[in-house]
C-alpha cells in the first residue's frame, strides 16, 4: 500500500489496505502513549496518520472498518490499578492543523446548527496542555475518586495519588452534590529539570519529557512516590453534574475557579475566526516562555445549549477542536537501514540514526514506510520530497518524536557523499537472508519463504499474548522471545502444552534465567491455565489474521456467537457461494477482509493448527445483545427529503446514539425510512419494498418515547 500516496489517487483496493495498516499503527501508538506512558511516535506523525485515516474514510465511506481509529479513544487501563467506569465517556478532540482547518470547523458547526455563515458565534480558546487527562469526582463536596481517561469508558483508579496533588482540592464548599471535574495533570519545565536532577543523584533513569514524568508520577502504585513529585492540575471541563455550573463554557470554567480549582489564565472568549487565529499566533510566539508544555489551542462553542445540540461523534465532540502547533524538526545522519518483519509478514524498512535530542527526546530510529518512500516516489511514480531518495550516510530531517519511531521529512543533498549508492530493497533482503516478494499494486514487501521466520514467529506469538488477546500474566514480549529461542514455545498451541512438556531439566533452565525461579514458573503455569477460558472475540483477534483488528473480531463474534459456528462459516466461505455472500453481507466486512479471515480455515495445515489450539481452550460464546428496550437499536434507518425541525446531521447523530445504523441508500436491508419534504426516489423505492416509512413528526415521536 503506498503509504504516502495522495488519498485522492488511491484505488478502492489500496484504500482498504491503507485503512488496515493505519488501524494497526494507530492502535499500537494509542497503547504506547495512553497505556504505557512511552510514546513511540511523535504527535505530528500520529495526527498525520489519524487525519489520513479520516480522509480515506470520507472518500471511501463503505470501507470504514469496525475497529476504525476514528472510533477509538486512549487505551485500555494498565494492570495493577483498580478500574472505574466513567459515568459519562471521556472523549478526545478532533484536530485542526491550519487556519483553513479552523475555518472549516467553524463552518461545519454553523451548518449543523443552521446558523448563517456570516453570523457571529462566540467561542472559547485556551492552551492545550500536554499532560495526562484526569477526572476527579466529588459527592456532597467530598472527593470520592480520581480516574484516568483509559479507553474513554474505563480508566485507572488513581484516587490516592490524586489526593497528593496540591491543585486538586479534597473538599469543596457550595459545590453541586455530584460534580466530576476534568482536567490535565502536568509538570512545569522547572519542576521537570529538578526531578531529573534528583533522578541523576539517585542514579535512576531520567524522564524523557515533562508529559512522561507527569503521567508516570501519577500512575504510581505507591502514593508516597507521587507525593514527592511536583505535579500540577488545570481544570477545564466536567463530566456528570447534579446541577449546571453555568449556561456557557466560560461561566462554568469561572465557577470551577471559584470552587478552588486552577484554570488556565490564557483562557479567553472570541467572537470571530480572526480573533481565534490571532490568539493562536500570540500563544505560539509565547509558547517557549510559558514554563510548561502545550501542543496547541483548544476552541469550544461557548453556549452550552448549542454544545448539547451539536452532541458527539463516536470519539469526539462536534463543538470543540484542537488547533495543533507545527512539529519541531532536526537534522541527523542516517547510519543504516534495517528490515523489520511484522506479524502479518510485512517487511518494513527502519532508519538507524545517529542519536539526536529534539525537544527533550532522544531520537535514534525512524520509519521509512516502504520501498517507494525510500526512492522518493509514490506508487504512481509521482515525486515525494521533490523526488529525493534516501541513502545510507545521508543527512535527514526528522520530526520531533517520542522514544522510538519518528518520521523523516527531508534529505540534505548538499551533504551527500559522492560514493553513496541508491538503496536496493531486494539486495538488502538477500543480504539479510530474507525471502520476500512485492505484489503489483502493493507498496509493501512481504515474507514469501517456506521456512518459518523467527522474527515473524515471535511477532505472531507476541500478538497472541498481547493485552487485547490472551493477556497471560507473566508471559509478555520479553518472555516470548526467551522461550522461542530455547525452543519451548514456537507456536500458540505450545503455550498451553508447556507445563505438560516441561521436565526437571527445563525447569532448572528456566529457574536460572534472569527474573525466574520455581515459584515464578508455577505462577506462569497458573496464569496460562487461567486463560484457557477465553472470550470468542479475543480468540479471533489473537489469531493474528491480516485486516482483523479488535473491532472486526467483535463483529464476527457477535454475528456467529460460538466458535463452532464461526469455524463452519469460514470453512464454507468460498467466493460466489452462499456462505461467502452471507459473510460479505455483514455490515463492515468487505471482500478483502472476508478473504483474509477465511483463508486460514481453507488451508489444511493452518486449520489443523487452529483446531489443535482450540482443543486446549474453553471458548466463551459472545453475549447476545438485547435490543428490545429500543425500537430502533440495531435497525437500519435512511433519511430522505428536507427535515424542518432538526438538521440532517442532528437526525443522523440522534439515530446513531440510539443504536441505529444510518444508511444513505434504500435497500432490502433498510428497516425505517424517514421521509421529509420533497422525498423522491428513495420514498418510492421504500414503498415498492414495503419498508416502514415515517414522516419527520412520526420519527420525533418514536425517538422521544425512548
Amino acid at each position: 500500500m503506498p503509504q504516502n500516496q495522495p488519498v485522492s489517487h488511491l484505488t478502492e483496493k489500496q484504500a482498504r489496505a491503507e485503512l488496515a495498516r493505519l488501524a494497526d499503527v494507530l492502535g499500537k501508538a494509542n497503547i504506547d502513549y495512553h497505556g504505557e506512558d512511552l510514546p513511540t511516535v511523535d504527535d505530528a506523525a500520529f495526527d498525520g496518520w489519524k487525519r489520513r485515516n479520516q480522509e480515506i474514510e470520507a472518500l471511501f465511506p463503505a470501507l470504514k472498518r469496525v475497529d476504525s481509529p476514528s472510533d477509538q479513544v486512549g487505551a485500555r487501563p494498565k494492570d495493577g490499578f483498580g478500574k472505574i467506569r466513567h459515568s459519562q465517556r471521556m472523549l478526545s478532540l478532533g484536530n485542526a492543523f491550519s487556519a483553513d482547518d479552523v475555518q472549516e470547523f467553524v463552518a461545519r458547526v454553523k451548518k449543523f446548527l443552521s446558523i448563517d455563515p456570516d453570523q457571529a458565534l462566540r467561542m472559547t480558546a485556551e492552551p492545550k496542555i500536554d499532560g495526562l487527562s484526569l477526572a476527579v469526582r466529588y459527592e456532597e463536596g467530598r472527593l470520592v475518586h480520581a480516574v484516568t481517561r483509559g479507553d474513554g469508558e474505563v480508566g485507572e483508579d488513581v484516587t490516592a495519588n490524586a489526593k497528593t496533588v496540591a491543585d486538586i482540592p479534597q473538599s469543596l464548599i457550595d459545590a453541586p452534590d455530584i460534580l466530576e471535574v476534568r482536567g490535565e495533570v502536568y509538570m512545569t519545565h522547572a519542576d521537570f529539570a529538578a526531578l531529573n536532577e534528583t533522578q541523576a543523584q539517585l542514579r535512576q533513569k531520567p524522564f524523557s519529557n515533562p508529559r512522561n514524568a507527569a503521567a508516570g508520577s501519577l500512575r504510581q502504585l505507591d502514593a508516597e512516590i507521587t507525593r514527592a513529585r511536583p505535579l500540577r492540575f488545570y481544570a477545564y471541563a466536567w463530566g456528570e453534574l447534579s446541577e449546571p455550573l453555568g449556561v456557557t463554557q466560560s461561566e462554568a470554567v469561572m465557577r470551577l475557579q471559584d470552587l478552588g480549582f486552577s484554570t488556565n489564565p490564557l483562557f479567553i472568549n472570541c467572537e470571530t475566526l480572526t480573533e481565534l487565529i490571532a490568539h493562536y499566533a500570540q500563544i505560539e510566539r509565547e509558547r517557549s516562555d510559558l514554563g510548561y508544555d502545550i501542543d496547541g489551542m483548544v476552541y469550544k462553542v461557548d453556549d452550552l445549549a448549542l454544545q448539547s445540540r451539536l452532541g458527539f461523534r463516536a470519539t469526539t465532540p462536534r463543538w470543540a477542536t484542537a488547533h495543533k502547533f507545527p512539529a519541531e524538526l532536526a537534522w541527523t545522519e542516517l547510519l543504516d537501514i534495517d528490515i523489520q518483519v511484522g506479524r502479518t509478514g510485512a517487511l518494513s524498512p527502519v532508519a538507524r540514526l545517529n542519536p539526536i535530542t529534539v525537544g527533550g527526546v532522544v531520537v535514534s530510529n525512524a520509519t521509512l514506510h516502504n520501498e517507494d518512500y525510500i526512492a522518493g516516489r509514490d506508487s504512481k511514480g509521482g515525486k515525494i520530497r521533490s523526488g529525493k531518495d534516501i541513502r545510507i550516510g545521508d543527512w535527514v530531517q526528522v520530526y520531533r518524536a517520542g522514544d522510538v519511531i519518528p518520521k523523516i521529512a527531508d534529505v540534505d543533498l548538499s551533504r551527500r557523499f559522492a560514493e553513496s549508492v541508491v538503496f536496493d530493497f531486494a539486495a538488502k533482503l538477500k543480504q539479510e537472508g530474507i525471502e520476500g516478494s512485492r505484489d503489483p499494486g502493493d507498496a509493501v514487501w512481504r515474507y514469501s519463504g517456506s521456512e518459518p521466520l523467527p522474527d515473524l514467529a515471535i511477532e505472531t506469538l507476541r500478538h497472541f499474548v498481547s493485552r487485547q488477546a490472551f493477556d497471560i500474566e507473566g508471559l509478555g514480549a520479553k518472555q516470548i522471545e526467551q522461550f522461542y529461542h530455547r525452543g519451548w514455545i514456537c507456536t500458540p498451541v505450545e503455550i498451553f502444552t508447556l507445563e505438560t512438556r516441561f521436565g526437571p531439566d527445563q525447569l532448572q533452565q528456566l529457574s536460572k534465567l534472569e527474573g525466574w525461579g520455581i515459584k515464578s514458573a508455577k505462577n506462569l503455569f497458573d496464569g496460562i491455565n487461567e486463560k484457557r477460558r477465553i472470550a470468542l472475540h479475543r480468540l479471533i483477534f489473537a489469531l493474528g489474521i491480516r485486516h482483523v483488528g479488535e473491532g472486526a473480531a467483535k463483529l464476527f463474534a457477535n454475528r456467529f456467537i460460538t466458535w463452532q459456528a464461526f469455524e463452519d462459516a469460514m470453512c464454507a466461505a468460498i467466493p460466489d457461494s452462499e456462505p461467502w455472500a452471507a459473510l460479505v453481507d455483514i455490515d463492515g466486512i468487505g471482500a478483502v477482509m472476508a478473504k483474509s479471515v477465511a483463508a486460514p480455515f481453507q488451508d489444511s495445515e493452518r486449520l489443523l493448527a487452529i483446531r489443535n489450539l482450540v482443543a486446549q481452550l474453553d471458548v466463551i460464546p459472545a453475549e447476545q445483545i438485547d435490543t428490545s428496550s429500543s425500537p430502533v437499536a440495531g435497525k437500519t434507518v435512511v433519511f430522505t427529503g428536507t427535515l424542518e425541525k432538526m438538521t440532517r446531521a442532528e437526525s443522523k447523530a440522534r439515530a446513531e446514539s440510539l443504536g441505529a445504523k444510518v444508511s444513505g441508500s434504500v435497500s432490502a436491508k433498510t428497516d425505517i425510512l424517514v421521509a421529509g419534504l420533497g422525498a423522491g426516489s428513495k420514498a418510492k423505492k421504500a414503498v415498492e419494498l414495503g419498508i416502514f416509512t415515517l414522516d419527520e413528526d412520526g420519527w420525533i415521536s418514536l425517538i422521544e418515547e425512548l
